[in-house]
């Protein structure tokens, strides 16, 4: 183990890998194009790589648990730092089409009480390498909570202007390589 009295923290990180490996494995079985199953097999294999030569390079390079560490604490604060900022996109989304349609509410308020919970675990004894990643994270999940309530009324009503244009009126059907478009009366 890099860090002792760690448990927490490995039981809760194992708990995801898990979670992550079953969600990655049924996306895998269920993507219909060959292409996205070698690209996804691409990602995992440089993943997995990069994740084995890290832990040897640690294990090998480093003999004492302070060293560990620090390597360690810095290489999982820029990824869970990369983790958390990864919404911005879809803020910026947010604030150009003023709508939040595409900024789940559950997903931004699990992400925001997930960083808050975890700065104020790394602050009981100070941690900070749980704790400043999560900080950021907290400042980010409230940002998109601060932007959906901003943008949540004009969303529905952006909504609501599209409805009347999603119907049955038309359809389109392709047969082969060429399209035929049927208008019903």
């Amino acid at each position: 183990m890099v860090h002792p009295d760690s448990t927490l923290v490995v039981t809760i990180n194992g708990a995801g890998v898990l979670i992550e490996v079953v969600f990655i494995t049924i996306f895998f079985v269920f993507t219909g194009r060959p292409k996205q199953r070698l690209v996804i097999a691409a990602v995992l294999a440089a993943e997995t790589l990069f994740v084995a030569i890290l832990a040897v390079l640690i294990f090998t390079l480093q003999h004492t648990t302070t060293e560990r560490t620090m390597s360690v604490g810095i290489i999982c604060c820029v990824f869970n730092v990369m983790m958390y900022a990864s919404p911005l996109s879809v803020m910026k989304m947010v604030i150009r089409t003023k709508s939040v349609e595409f900024m789940p509410f559950w997903l931004s308020l699990a992400a925001f009480l997930n960083a808050g919970v975890w700065t104020v675990y790394a602050l009981m004894p100070l941690d900070p390498f749980i704790a400043i990643p999560n900080g950021i994270g907290c400042v980010f999940g409230l940002a998109q909570l601060i932007l959906y309530a901003a943008y949540y009324k004009s969303t529905k009503r952006i909504m609501a202007e599209r409805q009347p244009m999603i119907g049955l009126s038309s359809a389109v059907v392709r047969i082969g390589s060429e399209k035929v478009a049927q208008q019903s009366a």
